[in-house]
């Protein structure tokens, strides 16, 4: 037998972190979307205040979307997207309210992943970077960007959709709230995403778990 099989990986960087592999990497990406859509999804359908509005509408303020900033600060926009995407795509699919709604939240959601994750990553990678300013900074402008992207995306989708659907008055009715919720989704969103990833960064680096994440 390979002794190789059972020995742990020992590959280090000058600073004695541990640094993943490729094949790790990619592991870790697929489980932590699993992670992150599980964790989003409970986020959005235990923790949201639903506002009900007329017409059987509703709009809701939650911290759904600070689990998709959150993902792609971790472990990129593509898979940290996807896996905030997925959870609250579940959500609108087993909420009658919702449901008609699935569509426009994977797509939203996934591109707030999208956006975060390249301003973070390939534009500033802070994967690779010990400057904590820099990181910061980045961190805020990636985050701010993602969500900025969705305040203005999700409620003109919505409306659009509505439009088709139920009318202009209703359409009407519900963009001036869903400006208004997604607004402040994206305010206290950006201010939590940005603080647990600043506060999980230092120990999950120790642990190599940034390594090859914007590849």
């Amino acid at each position: 037998m390979n002794s190789n099989l059972s020995a742990p990986i020992k590959n280090r960087n000058e600073k004695g972190e541990i640094i993943m592999t490729t094949r790790n990497s990619q592991a870790y990406k697929i489980a932590m979307t699993g992670l992150l859509a599980a964790l989003s999804y409970v986020v959005f359908t235990f923790g949201q205040i639903k506002i009900s509005l007329p017409g059987g509408d509703a709009t809701s303020i939650h911290l759904g979307n600070a689990v998709c900033v959150l993902g792609a600060l971790l472990i990129g926009g593509f898979y940290g997207g996807l896996g905030g995407a997925i959870g609250m795509t579940v959500g609108d699919l087993l909420d009658p309210v919702y449901v008609i709604y699935a569509p426009k939240t994977f797509i939203c959601k996934l591109c707030i992943g999208l956006i975060t994750g390249f301003i973070a990553h390939k534009l500033g990678k802070i994967d690779h970077s010990s400057d904590k300013k820099h990181i910061f900074n980045y961190t805020v402008i990636a985050a701010s960007a993602g969500l900025l992207f969705n305040v203005i995306a999700d409620p003109l989708i919505g409306y659009y959709y509505k439009l088709w659907i139920i009318g202009k008055p209703a359409a009407e009715l519900s963009l001036a709230w869903n400006v208004a919720s997604t607004s402040i989704n994206a305010v206290t969103s950006a201010i939590v995403s940005v603080a647990v990833y600043m506060a999980l960064r230092p120990a999950l680096r120790r642990a190599g778990l940034f390594s090859g994440l914007s590849a």
